[in-house]
């Protein structure tokens, strides 16, 4: 059933907002998945605070040409049936549900991403932000990082106080 005018132009104000707070908006195929398939995509992007929305592309477009950022950016891509996720917290948690999701179910391909400045993103460089560990991950790595002198450091103190110990122990048992 079609969309009437009022809902046509609710969803491209909505998608406006959408591409407006998204830090990157990933664009996929997803051609032959399945209603199911479809839900648990959705369920694990929504515990990741992000939005997927399958959209006709000519709202899409609509929804971008009416935002100062977007109306200059390359849409020739957004051609066949497309998905677009959405995340306003992570510029790489798109990119990564789709491809931890596309391992699982083998459907989903990357058309490319939009990138919160209006740049369009092709395949290889969204395949490419999608193997980055994520943020959580890099802080860890990062701290690691900065603690591992600090532990060394420590370990070499209490080396030589061992070895003061040693010593000690050693005289205490040369005196009795």
């Amino acid at each position: 059933m079609p969309l009437s005018k009022v809902k046509k132009s609710e969803l491209i104000s909505e998608l406006s907002e959408l591409f407006g707070s998204s830090k990157l908006t990933v664009v996929a195929k997803y051609r032959g998945l399945t209603v199911k398939a479809m839900q648990e995509l959705r369920r694990e992007a929504k515990a990741q605070n992000t939005k997927v929305k399958v959209v006709k592309n000519r709202l899409v477009k609509q929804a971008m040409l009416g935002n100062e950022t977007f109306k200059d950016t390359d849409v020739s891509a957004l051609t066949d049936q497309l998905l677009y996720v959405f995340n306003a917290e992570d510029e790489v948690a798109p990119a990564q549900i789709i491809h931890g999701f596309a391992k699982k179910q083998g459907i989903l391909e990357f058309v490319g991403a939009i990138t919160a400045e209006g740049k369009f993103l092709g395949p290889e460089e969204v395949k490419a932000l999608a193997v980055l560990p994520s943020k959580n991950a890099l802080r860890g790595m990062l701290v690691g990082t900065l603690a591992a002198p600090l532990s060394g450091f420590v370990g070499v103190l209490s080396g030589n106080l061992r070895q003061f110990a040693t010593v000690l122990e050693a005289r205490a048992e040369s005196i009795k």
